[in-house]
């Protein structure tokens, strides 16, 4: 599992792209889905928990084709994974 945020210029935009042309590139790099969170006290900011490992989530962030996806999404920036601290039972 792999948690990221980013800025978008507007959500359903990000969405449209994301849920089509994001889920084709994402599978091409091992994503096997992921979960979209609104932020609720920043109106431009998501939240994804994607099921993929960090081997998959650097090879999509360095394939030269997503910028341009990145780009019809609306991204204000590049995405930012969050710092794994530690897992624990229950």
């Amino acid at each position: 599992m792999l948690l990221a945020t980013t800025k978008v210029e507007e959500l359903d935009r990000f969405f449209d792209v994301f849920s089509t042309d994001g889920a084709e590139k994402r599978k091409q790099h091992g994503s096997k889905g992921a979960v979209v969170f609104r932020d609720p006290s920043e109106e431009d900011r998501v939240w994804v928990v994607f099921d993929w490992d960090a081997e998959g989530w650097q090879s999509f962030v360095g394939d030269p084709e997503v910028p341009a996806i990145m780009q019809k999404a609306g991204h204000k920036g590049r995405p930012d994974a969050a710092q794994l601290v530690g897992h624990c039972d229950a």
